[in-house]
């Protein structure tokens, strides 16, 4: 509602720490649109019934989210990560089973579980209908390992 003289603005600016062109120009969004088919996917396990589908387009360090995709019966094989890294994963849809460490965790819709992930695990399907889940990965940085 003001109109603020130049000096105003090299003021303002320059106590922000901004340009002035930065201080009075239109917000630029940074946001970009990854289209399907343009992220890695990869289809495991027996048959090939599971897919894995990345989430990330930018890598983050120490970082890993996926989408899971598992047809009814299917089963797929997760990876170790490496010392004092922690796993989650939420089930979206449908039913799965988690097998982690020797120990067997059943989700339904909304459940999620947290475990260790450098230990073996894997994921199964033993419903009826294609399961959605999301595994969240934050691997240990390398001091705290």
């Amino acid at each position: 509602s003001g109109n603020p003289t130049l000096l105003v603005l090299a003021r303002l600016a320059g106590a922000l720490q901004v340009s002035i062109e930065e201080l009075i120009a239109a917000p630029r969004s940074d946001a970009h649109v990854h289209r399907n088919g343009t992220l890695p996917v990869e289809r495991r396990g027996k048959g090939k019934k599971a897919e894995v589908r990345t989430l990330l387009p930018d890598p983050i360090p120490g970082m890993q989210i996926d989408r899971l995709e598992l047809e009814p019966g299917a089963r797929m094989t997760g990876v170790p990560h490496p010392p004092g890294t922690r796993e989650y994963l939420v089930c979206e849809r449908g039913r799965m089973t988690l097998w982690a460490a020797g120990e067997r965790y059943d989700l339904a819709f909304g459940d999620v579980v947290s475990y260790q992930g450098d230990q073996h695990h894997s994921y199964w399907n033993d419903g009826s209908v294609t399961a959605i889940g999301f595994s969240v990965v934050a691997i240990a940085p390398p001091g705290l390992r």
